[in-house]
This record gives structure tokens, C-alpha cells and sequence, in this order.
């Protein structure tokens, strides 16, 4: 075993720690750790490492955007088949993790010739701890699947292998508002990261035309307020932990409510052609208490008009892949249209699939982003939208790169150069946390027309909740907070259920993708 790394550690004491994301979001997720305090940050793939103490960890699962989970490693060793990998987890000190009385699972990511099947490997970490309790204590933890006390996971890339506990439990990207969705939703860890990418600061109104479910204006509205997602969160799986520190965490999350901005002057517009999914929107919107300062609207944005301030569009049109549309390519031109005459000195930033699409815009972006939606792999354009022709707006000193633009488009390609994701194993298991396509996702509904906050635990005056702001009352005017309305109810438990979704839409011969789509998806990492 080449390291092991003790638990029930002093909250001071630097630990390894890992945060996973989507291929494409490293570099802004490397950027949250280090605004966030973080030491030793470095960038992976699909995974940003770090060190921090305890209060560290905590954050990061709170605060941050674009993680999706927080793995905090136990060790790391060298295993060529699956007899290797019982020997080195049952070296390990179990007592000092998981009790008899406790429940635990393992999740397994594997990219390696030597063991076919992550499921196998689950089973073995899973065989070895069970053999270790039963041999010094006769009993032994029962394994939930659904809900462990303990979760841990073990990523293998060929020989190496790193076994964590992993601290997040469900995936970060359910930030908890969401009351309903849509078809084909986009997912919250990918939006808060375009969002991100744009280099928007809530300087300007923020506009998304085909708003879907309200996806990319909440995560907007988070982050120009500076609001935690883990505020919407009920529980994190740390929280179950032998060490948890209950007193450190209710000051991170005072922390957080204590440095929102109430006096954000941008205000933010959805609309969309469907009313279903504009009620939709309004209702996860009120379930993240943000409804005065985002607007949902039924348009078709062929109606769309100039806006009176200056503003930014980040849209996600449909692709033609898991929503159909009768006339995909003609949607993709009235896009173009509509930005061309009706948002001149704007940006707008587009995140599609297919070629084609893009090309009917009819307008040169000035920045190409790939990224993974689901198992797309997609790109997000940018186009800056100037009145009159490209010679004159250059001639007047107007400049469609930025430095860091160029930057990012020379790493243009380097999806391509790291395919060998393409080569996995049939049978490899996908964690479905990333693919929209087997989104699951909490139905809250313990109280009406209120929005839902996590509770506070622990008060001198109440030891049932905690005390302070449950949200936003809501000033007149756009920017729509004020100050504080008393403390939250509770939050009933919430129930989840997949969500079904129908065959992939179709258009036409096959397009022109970017990279195509990848048969296995998940939400980690590879060496």
C-alpha cells in the first residue's frame, strides 16, 4: 500500500482531497477551489485534487458550482487482479471508518484491461471489509444501496488504485430546488460552469430564450448573489461520519447567508415557447426564493425584441438528439437572425451538438468551447454581436478574441487528443449522475409558495432549526432582495423517481458531431 491516510484527523490537519466534474469544467472548477482557499491545486481529468482541512472539505461541498462530488482518499495502491485489491483493502483498519451498527455501498470506476466489470470490483472492496468484521468481531455492517451511512469509492486506472470516502453522497449538481423538470433538462453542475466560462460578473441583465426548466437562469442568479447551492441541500454524506463536527458546518452555512449580495442591480429573463415549461420555470425559480429577480415568460424568440439594458443570452437550443423539433435547421436560422438584428452590442452564447446547426446561425463565433452535455460531446460558441461589418467594427478598435479567448480555443482540441475513453470496456458501468438521458432528481413539496432552504440544526434559542434568513422577501425592483424574513420550516423528505424519456429525435441523415456521442458515461475521472 503506497499511502494510507488516517480518518477522525484534527479539523485543522491538511488532507488530500478530490473534487470530480464534467470534462471541459476542470479549469473553472480549479478556479472556485483556489477562490475558495484551497492549497495544491491541481488539475486532472475530470477531477481537480486539492488539499485542505476539515472546514475546507465542508465548503467545497457547499459552496462550490461545478463539483459534483468530493472524494476524501483513504489510500492509494497498486492491484493487478482482484485478489490484489481484497489483499490491500484488508489491510485496512475498517473500526476506523464504518461500525457494525452502520450501513455502508461502494461505487466503482474502472479503466482497466485487468478487471472487466466495476460491479466485480465493487463486490471485492465490499467482500473484504465485510471479511475484516466478521473475523475480529463476529458481526459485520449491512450494505444500502440506496442509503448508506458510509459511501466510499474506488477508481481504478489499470494498475492504480485510489479507495475514498466519498463525502458528498448524491451528487452535488441536486442542489434541491429543482420541484419539477422537462425533458431533456440541463444539468445544474454543467449550466453553473458555462455560466462561468462566459466571464460574466451580474454586470449585465442575463437572458435565456429557451429557458426549458429554469435551469441556467437559477444557477446565474446563485452566483451573481452569491449564494451557496448547498443552501437548497438537505443532507451531505458527510454528515453521518464518526467526526462530523456539527458546530463547524452551522458557522459555514451562517458564513455563507452572511456574504450573499442584496444589492445585485442585473436582473434575469427566461421565456420559451411552451407553457408548460414556463411553469415549470416559475416553479423551481420560487422554490430557490428568486422570483423577483427572475422573469418567466411564454415567447418563441422569433419574437424576441432588442433589450433596453445591456445584456447576455447563454442559450440551449435543442439539438435534435433528445428533443425533436418539426424544423431543427430553421429554428437555428431564426437564432441567427434574431441575434444579428435584435442584440446588437451583446454576446450571446450558444451550447449545441451538430454542425449543421451551428453553420445555419450564419454568424462567425469568436470561441469555440467543447463540452460534454450527457454523453454529447458538444461545443459552446460564442458570438459577439457588433452593428455593421467585421472591417469597420476591427477598424474602430473592437476586438473579438480576448487573450483568454485564444488561450481557450488553442485547447480547441484536446478532447481528441484524449479519446482513449473510447476504447473502455462494454461492460464497463456508467454512473449516471451526468447523462440527462437517466436523470433522476427530488420532488420537494413540504410547503407551498415558499421557497426551500436547508434547515438550521442548531440555535442557543431553538435546538430544532437553525435561526436567520430563509431567503428573500423580495424588494420592488429587479434586483429583488431584502434582507431577512425569519426562519424556514422544515423540509419534509423528499422522494425520488426516474424520470422517462423517449427515444433520441432524429432529423434528416446524420449530422456532424463533435466527436459523437460516448457510449459509457460518468461523472469521474481518468488517468
Amino acid at each position: 500500500m503506497e499511502k494510507n491516510i488516517e480518518s477522525g484527523s484534527a479539523s485543522s490537519q491538511q488532507q488530500e482531497l478530490i473534487a470530480k466534474t464534467f470534462m471541459g469544467l476542470e479549469p473553472v472548477l480549479a478556479k472556485e477551489l483556489t477562490a475558495l482557499g484551497a492549497d495544491d491545486v491541481k488539475i486532472g481529468r475530470r477531477m481537480v485534487s486539492f488539499t485542505g482541512d476539515k472546514e475546507m472539505m465542508y465548503r467545497a461541498n457547499f459552496q462550490l458550482h461545478t463539483a459534483i462530488r468530493i472524494l476524501k482518499p483513504i489510500c492509494h495502491f497498486k492491484a493487478r487482479s482482484a485478489d490484489d485489491v481484497y489483499a490491500e483493502v484488508l489491510k485496512i483498519d475498517w473500526t476506523q471508518y464504518i461500525g457494525t451498527d452502520k450501513t455502508f455501498a461502494v461505487d466503482a470506476v474502472v479503466f482497466s484491461e485487468e478487471f472487466r466489470h466495476s460491479k466485480f470490483v465493487s463486490y471485492k472492496v465490499k467482500d473484504a471489509i465485510v471479511d475484516q468484521f466478521r473475523e475480529r468481531t463476529g458481526k459485520r455492517p449491512n450494505i444500502s444501496v440506496a442509503n448508506p451511512d458510509i459511501r466510499l469509492n474506488i477508481h481504478v486506472a489499470e494498475d492504480k488504485c485510489t479507495l475514498s470516502l466519498d463525502s458528498s453522497g448524491e451528487s452535488l449538481h441536486r442542489r434541491g430546488y429543482r420541484q419539477e423538470t422537462l425533458e431533456a433538462p440541463l444539468n445544474e453542475v454543467l449550466a453553473a460552469g458555462m455560466i462561468m466560462m462566459t466571464g460574466w460578473k451580474g454586470d449585465t441583465d442575463f437572458i435565456d430564450p429557451m429557458c426549458g426548466s429554469g435551469t441556467l437562469l437559477i444557477e446565474a442568479a446563485l452566483i451573481a448573489h452569491n449564494m451557496a447551492p448547498g443552501l437548497f441541500r438537505k443532507e451531505y454524506a458527510f454528515e453521518k461520519w464518526p467526526d462530523f463536527d456539527a458546530d463547524l458546518f452551522d458557522r459555514i452555512y451562517n458564513d455563507c447567508e452572511e456574504n450573499e449580495k442584496d444589492d445585485v442591480k442585473c436582473h434575469f429573463y427566461g421565456y420559451d415557447i411552451d407553457m408548460k415549461a414556463v411553469n415549470t420555470a416559475r416553479r423551481n425559480v420560487q422554490a430557490a426564493g428568486l422570483t423577483s429577480c427572475i422573469t418567466i415568460e411564454q415567447q418563441d424568440f422569433k419574437d424576441f425584441t432588442q433589450p433596453t439594458e445591456k445584456s447576455i443570452i447563454v442559450m440551449n437550443p435543442p439539438y435534435g438528439e433528445r428533443i425533436s423539433t418539426p424544423d431543427l435547421l430553421g429554428t437555428y436560422r431564426m437564432i441567427g437572425e434574431r441575434l444579428k438584428h435584435q442584440f446588437t452590442g451583446n454576446d450571446a452564447w450558444i451550447l449545441s451538438y451538430r454542425e449543421e446547426c451551428f453553420e445555419q446561425i450564419g454568424l462567425k463565433p469568436s470561441i469555440k468551447i467543447p463540452l460534454y452535455n450527457g454523453s454529447l460531446e458538444c461545443e459552446f460558441r460564442k458570438y459577439q454581436m457588433f452593428d455593421g461589418k467585421m472591417k469597420i467594427f476591427r477598424s474602430e478598435g473592437g476586438s473579438v478574441k480576448t487573450d483568454e479567448e485564444k488561450r481557450q480555443m488553442a485547447e480547441k482540441h484536446r478532447f481528441k487528443k484524449n479519446r482513449d475513453f473510447k476504447q473502455r470496456l462494454e461492460e464497463q458501468e456508467s454512473n449516471e449522475d451526468g447523462d440527462i438521458r437517466s436523470f433522476t432528481f427530488h420532488k420537494h413539496n413540504p410547503f407551498e409558495d415558499k421557497e426551500i432552504r436547508r434547515p438550521r440544526r442548531r440555535d442557543d434559542d431553538d435546538s430544532f432549526g437553525r435561526s436567520g434568513k430563509s431567503g428573500y422577501s423580495g424588494k420592488s425592483g429587479k434586483s429583488g432582495y431584502s434582507g431577512k424574513s425569519g426562519k424556514p420550516s422544515k423540509p419534509g423528505r423528499s422522494s425520488s423517481y426516474p424520470e422517462k424519456f423517449g427515444k433520441p429525435g432524429k432529423f434528416g441523415k446524420p449530422g456532424k458531431a463533435f466527436g459523437g456521442k460516448r457510449n459509457k458515461f460518468d461523472d469521474d475521472d481518468e488517468d
